[in-house]
């Protein structure tokens, strides 16, 4: 079973730090891009940062500076580390990845569960 595991959220002051981890598992045989996405309560959900398999990264303007996505191809894992959180970064932060399962059918998009991230003093 393919699934996408996510680690790391949880409850930080404002000015803090987080570090999100999610790891893709099953019988993958390439992951191409990676990302992670927030929502927050009556929002809609939104890209905050994506990562290729190459390496080049994209940022949401809002988190532009403070966050950093990276990814170790290696372990099919993709992290965002976070700094000087704000309260308007509490929300739930969903990870996003393309695997490919089965050779000829091409990527398939794949979510994890979501962990909570809240920055409140």
């Amino acid at each position: 079973q393919v699934q996408l595991v996510e680690s790391g959220g949880g409850l930080v002051q404002p000015g803090g730090s987080l570090r999100l981890s999610c790891a893709a598992s099953g019988s993958i045989f390439s992951i191409n891009a990676m990302g992670w996405y927030r929502q927050a309560p009556g929002k809609q959900r939104e890209l905050v940062a994506a990562i290729t398999s190459g390496g080049s990264t994209n940022y949401a303007d809002s988190v532009k500076g403070r966050f950093t996505i990276s990814r170790d191809n290696a372990k099919n894992t993709v992290y965002l580390q976070m700094n000087s959180l704000k309260p308007e970064d509490t929300a739930v932060y969903y990870c996003n990845a393309d695997l490919l399962i089965i050779v000829g059918l091409g990527y398939m998009n794949y979510w994890g569960q979501g962990t909570q991230v809240t920055v409140s003093s």
